[in-house]
């Protein structure tokens, strides 16, 4: 994906944290960005701070409204070439004490099963486009998981694989699949905490090195800043070698 310029993209999650973060960034380089939500005041605010962001509602944890959502968008937007999956929740769970079936279902919901059916239903438009991206939003934690949000990292966990798997599948067509997996950063994602932890990355660095990245590796199937290095190679994983066994593979498998 060339961040410069001529796209339209779709960001759901847009109206804070990392969403609004790449929105600001994308909009800055002269594209047209569109950030989608819940929350009308919070979306508001952003377009304001930003003249030209453009937002709409949506709640992605209802599944009968995001194929209509697409449908609406793309015949609103029609020249949109770019989606980012970025709506997402996390909460801690005590699994051994108070399991809670409702967190599980919202979290499912909202950060495996929307990205889903939503790129599901844009992507008939998406291939009619000359050049398109889905940016796929999974996490550090999906390879390394902290024990105290399981079901959170379980749902980047499906993310990272779908996204291979949707990688290969469009592997002829005019869409690309990017993931972008996030380290700790300094956002709202688990409240006010955690965008003061001076553990956690700084936003605006985030940002900037997540640009700096799809602009000059134009070949990065998942997009990652270095402070996500050891979650992510965690066991001295090599990606360059998965890469090669999945498709060989996979390649292997088809002929069968």
């Amino acid at each position: 994906m060339d961040p410069k310029g001529n796209n339209t993209i779709l960001i759901t999650g847009g109206g804070s944290g990392i969403g609004r973060g790449l929105a600001e960034a994308f909009h800055k380089l002269g594209n047209k960005v569109i950030i989608a939500g819940r929350r009308k005041d919070v979306l508001e605010a952003v377009v304001v701070a930003n003249s030209g962001i453009s937002y709409e509602t949506l709640d992605v944890q209802d599944p009968a409204k995001l194929k209509s959502f697409a449908t609406e968008i793309t015949s609103k937007y029609p020249s949109l070439n770019v989606l980012v999956n970025m709506a997402g929740i996390m909460q801690m769970e005590d699994l051994v004490n108070a399991p809670d079936p409702s967190v599980i279902d919202a979290t499912i919901a909202t950060n495996f099963t929307a990205p889903l059916q939503l790129t599901a239903a844009l992507l008939p438009h998406l291939k009619q486009q000359a050049q398109a991206t889905v940016i796929n939003v999974s996490s550090g934690l999906a390879f390394t998981p902290l024990a105290l949000t399981p079901t959170y990292c379980a749902t980047k966990a499906a993310i990272h694989s779908w996204s291979i798997s949707l990688r290969h599948q469009l592997r002829d067509t005019s869409v690309e699949i990017l993931e972008l997996a996030p380290p700790y950063v300094q956002t709202e994602l688990m409240g006010e905490r955690q965008a003061k932890d001076p553990r956690a990355m700084p936003l605006a660095d985030f940002i900037s090195e997540i640009m700096d990245i799809l602009s000059t590796q134009p070949e990065a199937k998942e997009i990652l800043v270095k402070s996500v290095y050891p979650l992510r190679f965690a066991g001295d994983f090599n990606s360059d070698k998965f890469y090669g066994f999945f498709e060989n593979f996979n390649t292997a498998m088809a002929g069968h």
